[in-house]
């Protein structure tokens, strides 16, 4: 079994991953890659790899970016209402 497949069984599943635990494999993955130091096959391994951590940490963020809403305040400060982020 390759490096890069061992680390990924390590890792867990992308998809099971908080968006801490993704973010920090797929820093890890981009270290490597960048250290020019892995070979061929295993680059190819740990880009598609890290192609997968990058789209789970893209929809965690749009999750948590769909929950925030902007709340809308009266005069006195008294909350009226809430639109949603990025609406305005």
């Amino acid at each position: 079994m390759e490096m890069a497949e061992e680390s990924m069984m390590q890792q867990g599943d992308p998809s099971q991953m908080s968006f801490e635990d993704a973010l920090r494999a797929l820093e890890s993955i981009v270290r490597r890659l960048e250290s020019g130091d892995v070979p061929l096959d295993e680059s190819i391994s740990l880009y598609s790899q890290g192609e997968e951590l990058r789209k789970r940490c893209m929809e965690r963020l749009q999750a948590a970016e769909a929950r925030i809403a902007k709340l809308t305040l009266d005069a006195g400060g008294g909350v009226t209402g809430a639109t949603p982020f990025g609406a305005d």
